[in-house]
């Protein structure tokens, strides 16, 4: 079973939401993890794949895209709202409405919810599934 994180920000702001979700994305490939993240439509997947170019100045995080073809190499994030490939099931990072399908396969899943309404709802969703299915669920407030 994962081990399934709860990040719930104040803002209701999209453009926070992302920026959060670069931190951890840096935080996670800095320590050696190459996670997916489950993006709610192929828009936001394009709008987080610019911002992780221009979110901190220096930084580098090697990502792309995953339009169901996979990477030339294994160590690069991808970004897509696709199920995540077989390799990149370790940890999941949703921002999606749904969550990933395949949760038995993951080792972490970091659920990324704001202030809006319709987020939260969905979140309160999936953390009800998680529960169900008897994984234990730690949230923290942003």
């Amino acid at each position: 079973m994962p081990d399934v994180t709860f990040y719930v920000l104040a803002s209701d702001a999209e453009s926070q939401r992302l920026l959060f979700v670069c931190r951890l994305i840096e935080k996670a490939y800095r320590s050696g993890s190459y996670c997916y993240v489950l993006t709610a439509n192929d828009a936001q997947a394009e709008r987080l794949d610019d911002l992780l170019w221009t979110f901190r100045a220096g930084s580098f995080i090697p990502h792309q895209r995953y339009e169901g073809e996979l990477p030339a190499v294994d160590n690069v994030i991808l970004i897509g709202s696709l199920e995540p490939p077989a390799r990149w099931q370790k940890v999941i990072v949703n921002l999606s409405g749904q969550g990933p399908q395949q949760i038995d396969q993951a080792e972490r899943i970091l659920e990324i919810l704001d202030d809006n309404p319709e987020i939260k709802a969905e979140g309160r969703m999936r953390y009800r599934r998680y529960q169900q299915s008897g994984i234990a669920v730690v949230t923290h407030k942003v």
